[in-house]
């Protein structure tokens, strides 16, 4: 596959923005975090995912094999909240496409492995966020 540049950005306070984007401890990671923690489960961070090089887990219950992801909005391309770039439109509609795709492959792999997997999208409240993890590591016996 050929390298692919960035392109000229279109303003600098756009590049600067752009540049400071956290790729791990985001806000809504850390906010589902601590309310997973509060409610007495331990889990893993940033942990890496086993035969795909680079590529990592934001939270991981390892006993469990449940893999959670927090997506951003802009970078996973949210059905709600997704926008489309004017400047650079062509090259950042084909990124934003290889993002979705290597979040299928990252599912699909795990799931191969045994996990289950958990996708919270940003904007998500934390606390429902949680729970909804919660009840993917310990499901009732009812």
């Amino acid at each position: 596959m050929p390298v692919v540049s960035s392109p000229t950005p279109s303003s600098v306070a756009v590049s600067g923005r752009m540049s400071r984007q956290r790729r791990r401890d985001t806000q809504p990671e850390v906010a589902i975090r601590r309310r997973l923690h509060a409610m007495g489960l331990r889990f893993r961070v940033t942990v890496p995912i086993p035969g795909m090089t680079r590529r990592t887990m934001d939270i991981a219950f390892t006993r469990s094999r449940v893999a959670v992801f927090v997506d951003g909005c802009f970078w996973h391309v949210c059905p709600v909240h997704a926008t489309s770039p004017a400047a650079n439109s062509q090259w950042w509609a084909e990124k934003l496409t290889k993002n979705r795709e290597r979040d299928e492959a990252t599912n699909a792999h795990l799931n191969e492995l045994g996990w289950d997997v958990v996708r919270i999208w940003e904007h998500e409240d934390p606390v429902e966020a949680a729970d909804r993890i919660a009840a993917v590591v310990r499901p009732s016996s009812g």
